[in-house]
């Protein structure tokens, strides 16, 4: 089976990918690259892939280049994530946090629910000040109001029915 290899920090100029294939020649023919360009400047985006045949060759590759100068930049090599299509089909580089964190999106999605339960550190008296109105609780983000008023004209079309 083969693995991909992330390869980062390329230099954002006009590189080919025989510039970087000529890197890893010292693998032989079983290493392939793939360099990832700007389609309309034709510039590298500073990133690419490196495909080889098995894990344990990836992991001589990753300790024998990682940190190799290409083009006064030191390369990053990491094993490749999962492939993720754009809208238009182009492969988008790997995220480097989701090393780090196994779980990124629970964990932005409790830091925004810590932040929109914050109350008011003001208090007066022990009891709640009431500057805010009623109808400013009941208000609909403004990003989401017309979708919101959709979404109840839907409901309450289905409750007639």
């Amino acid at each position: 089976m083969s693995v991909r290899l992330y390869i980062g920090n390329l230099p954002k100029e006009e590189i080919d990918r025989q510039d970087l294939q000529a890197v890893f020649a010292a693998e032989g023919d079983a290493v392939t690259t793939k360099l990832i360009k700007d389609r309309k400047t034709g510039k590298c985006r500073g990133f690419g892939f490196l495909t080889v045949n098995n894990d344990e060759q990836a992991d001589q590759i990753i300790e024998k280049y990682n940190g190799q100068m290409f083009k006064d930049t030191p390369i990053k090599l990491e094993k490749a994530l999962p492939r993720t299509k754009g809208d238009e089909g182009e492969e988008q580089a790997p995220k480097a946090a989701a090393h780090s964190n196994p779980t990124p999106s629970s964990n932005k999605e409790s830091n925004r629910r810590d932040k929109g339960s914050k109350k008011s550190k003001r208090s007066s008296g022990g009891r709640e000040s009431s500057t805010s109105t009623d109808s400013d609780a009941i208000r609909p983000d403004p990003r989401w109001a017309s979708e919101l008023e959709k979404l109840k004209q839907m409901l309450a079309a289905q409750t007639t029915n």
